[in-house]
């Protein structure tokens, strides 16, 4: 079995349906951590029989205090001085497993690496390699990065160093949801998104109303070519899109229609 001198971490709530494929593709890291906010699903079942079966995982239970915070509390938890940060429905693929296998770790100076990203289309399967594939910081040094425990999203990081990119392989997010199970995902974030902007000051004007949806479609559906992706590509875009909007929409009511209920 290959030793990667690694602490994954993962937080996660009724993720039963997803969690066996992304601790699988953990086989072989030196640690796994899992923090669960409560999860009734058999999702703390399914981690106690990984742990029977040998993987090196350590469970937590702690009430949800949002993302960064659940973030950094895992985090924090982890032993080894890179860690691999995965969503429960994610999973390395062949090719970044070995990467991450191969990757010389002490390398002085860098906080974090990039590692590519790709996304499940339902009805179309993963984007062929033309389709364009996010890079995101996952894999952070222990001593050299944080959370920004002030925002509401968890993409918020803080960084001492320089980033660097793993340009083979990528992680592989396959989130099988149904149209009327993501839309009140998408809601969600775009409150949390819109909180965070307006904390900061920003309000929407009738031009990012309507321009930057249309710019999140046009970015993904052509630029990033989409497209290539059929229907499956094009609901894809238009979802994004929405997201977009949904985040502005929310932020317009915050700042100009106090006397409704909070967003």
């Amino acid at each position: 079995m290959t030793d990667i001198p690694i602490s994954a971490y993962i937080i996660c709530k009724n993720e039963r349906r997803f969690l066996g494929k992304c601790l699988d593709s953990l086989q072989g890291f030196r640690e796994i951590v899992v923090v669960d906010s409560g999860s009734t699903d058999g999702t703390l079942d399914l981690i106690r029989d990984y742990q029977q079966r040998g993987f090196p995982i350590r469970l937590f239970e702690r009430e949800w205090h949002g993302y960064a915070k659940q973030k950094q509390f895992a985090f924090d938890q982890c032993r080894h001085d890179w860690r691999l940060n995965l969503d429960a429905d994610e999973r390395l693929n062949h090719d970044l497993r070995l990467a991450l296998a191969a990757l010389p770790h002490g390398e002085r100076g860098v906080a974090a690496y990039k590692l590519r990203h790709t996304d499940w289309l339902p009805g179309y399967g993963w984007p062929p390699r033309f389709v364009h594939k996010r890079s995101l910081p996952r894999l952070m040094h222990g001593a050299r990065a944080r959370y920004d425990v002030s925002t509401a999203v968890h993409e918020g990081l803080i960084f001492d160093g320089r980033i660097e990119h793993i340009r083979a392989g990528c992680i592989l997010h396959e989130r099988l949801l149904s149209i009327s199970e993501e839309i009140p995902k998408i809601t969600n974030y775009a409150r949390l998104k819109a909180r965070a902007l307006k904390e900061k000051g920003r309000k929407a004007s009738l031009f990012s109303l309507f321009f930057n949806p249309i710019g999140r479609f046009v970015k993904s559906y052509l630029l990033q070519r989409y497209f290539l992706c059929g229907r499956a590509g094009l609901i894809y875009a238009t979802i994004l899109a929405i997201y977009v909007f949904l985040t502005e929409a929310m932020l317009y009511r915050l700042h100009d229609v106090p006397d409704l209920p909070e967003v």
